[in-house]
């Protein structure tokens, strides 16, 4: 595995499903890649990676045979968010290939990277990354690839720069342009959602959020445990976790209701229906773990085993309803079905039914082993209340602290592990469920205010 390929892979498991009891490996007290050493090298080798001399275009050309080098490179731009002109220039030297013909799968890849490394760093370094717009401009207006139009719109949507936002007018130029150029740009969930983000239209039926507490005492399925991780709009903002058997009841902690903090914020700032977006909303089905036995992706997941997340149309799944082995193949209806008759018309409660639809997948819970700084642009993503924080590619993210030495301070996984192994009497199994609470506070959601629901 390239180290590109190892670093997209911190949010991603790639070990099959256990179906077994998921064992917690035991806490060391010294983690060996958690030392303050350890960590500065971490950082050296993507400095290596991101050097200047990686993006000479002579040296090395943007071909099929240089398609891990570029990854790797344009993967530590990202890390490092250098204020450098060379990291733009190595940017805009890729986006302006977004309207190449005759691209290879490899180029399609780099380009990939670059157009998601671009977007991040146009929306959080606006003063030196601002001036890759016209690139995105020139990608809305010419290319033929809807996915990279709609990142391109979503990034000069989402700015706030004043030297590079749109005006009203200017945005709505553009979404014409994309509806003139792909008359069925509302069957395509990447233009459909962007327009409709750009736009800020909610006006979609079912933009109230209905009663929280008839999704928190509905049984998708009989028998089976639930998770239900509650969020902010603004995912910024941690969310918190609860579970309940399969009788329906709600583990506590002594008199109070057990719960866990995660973030379900993207590291790249991108909204849910794109790759490495933010965790959408909706129903996932929770079915076992991978280990984490060793160190070769420690800095990826921290030493704790992962709980495995699949979402509708998703492979490898051995029953995402207990009574229909394999994945979920149903149409929109039959997710509805999943769910209580007043969330049904519910659009944000669907997120995950349209996202895994167009292939998302590989959604984990996890924690961390890398440093709470190695992402060098991570405040502008999570601010610093809770900069301890990493956040990640799409899945969700416990807590895993550890100190210059390396030794473990914090870490939630293992409290996580334990939860769903009562409530699932010794099994990894049942629904997750993700939704947002909007609150005119900001603030995380709390134990108090989700027990009103319940009471």
């Amino acid at each position: 595995m390239s180290s590109a390929l190892a670093a997209i892979a911190f949010f991603v498991a790639s070990t099959s499903p256990q179906m077994a009891k998921a064992q917690t490996p035991p806490i060391r007290s010294y983690q060996p890649k958690a030392t303050e050493t350890a960590r500065n090298a971490q950082i050296q080798d993507q400095q290596q990676k991101a050097h200047p001399s990686r993006f000479d275009l002579k040296k090395y050309p943007i071909i099929d045979s240089n398609s891990e080098h570029w990854q790797d490179s344009l993967w530590a731009i990202g890390v490092l968010a250098p204020e450098e002109t060379y990291a733009l220039q190595a940017l805009a030297n890729v986006l302006q290939m977004t309207t190449a013909p005759n691209l290879t799968d490899p180029q399609k890849g780099i380009i990939d990277t670059a157009m998601q490394v671009g977007m991040q760093l146009y929306t959080l370094k606006p003063a030196v990354y601002g001036k890759l717009k016209p690139y995105f401009v020139r990608t809305v207006n010419e290319s033929s690839d809807s996915q990279w139009i709609a990142l391109s719109l979503s990034a000069l949507a989402k700015s706030t720069d004043p030297a590079q936002s749109l005006s009203k007018a200017q945005l709505d130029k553009l979404i014409l342009k994309i509806q003139q150029r792909f008359p069925n740009w509302q069957q395509d969930l990447h233009l459909r959602a962007t327009i409709q983000t750009a736009r800020n239209d909610n006006s979609n039926q079912g933009s109230t959020m209905p009663n929280l507490a008839d999704l928190l005492k509905w049984q998708i399925a009989p028998q089976q445990s639930h998770m239900y991780v509650l969020c902010r709009p603004n995912r910024e903002v941690l969310c918190l976790a609860i579970v309940k058997d399969s009788n329906g009841k709600f583990l506590k902690r002594g008199k109070q209701l057990w719960s866990v903090p995660l973030l379900l914020q993207s590291l790249r700032n991108l909204d849910w229906y794109f790759t490495n977006g933010r965790t959408p909303q909706g129903i996932y089905r929770m079915e076992g773990v991978s280990l984490q036995p060793d160190d070769e992706l420690f800095h990826a997941y921290g030493q704790f085993s992962l709980v495995n997340l699949f979402m509708p149309f998703e492979d490898g799944v051995q029953a995402f309803l207990p009574n229909q082995k394999g994945k979920f193949t149903g149409n929109l209806q039959s997710y509805q079905a999943l769910l209580p008759p007043t969330w049904r018309n519910y659009q944000p409660i669907l997120q995950s039914y349209w996202a895994g639809n167009v292939g998302r997948s590989l959604f984990r819970i996890h924690g961390s082993g890398a440093a709470i700084d190695f992402f060098r642009n991570k405040d502008k993503v999570v601010k610093a209340k809770y900069f301890d924080w990493n956040a990640t590619l799409g899945c969700l993210s416990a807590l895993e602290l550890y100190d210059q030495r390396g030794s473990l301070i914090k870490a939630d996984m293992p409290k996580i592990l334990d939860a769903l192994n009562t409530v699932g009497k010794g099994k990894v199994e049942g629904f997750l469920i993700v939704v947002d609470v909007p609150s005119t506070s900001n603030e995380p959601i709390t134990v108090d205010e989700v027990a009103k629901y319940l009471n």
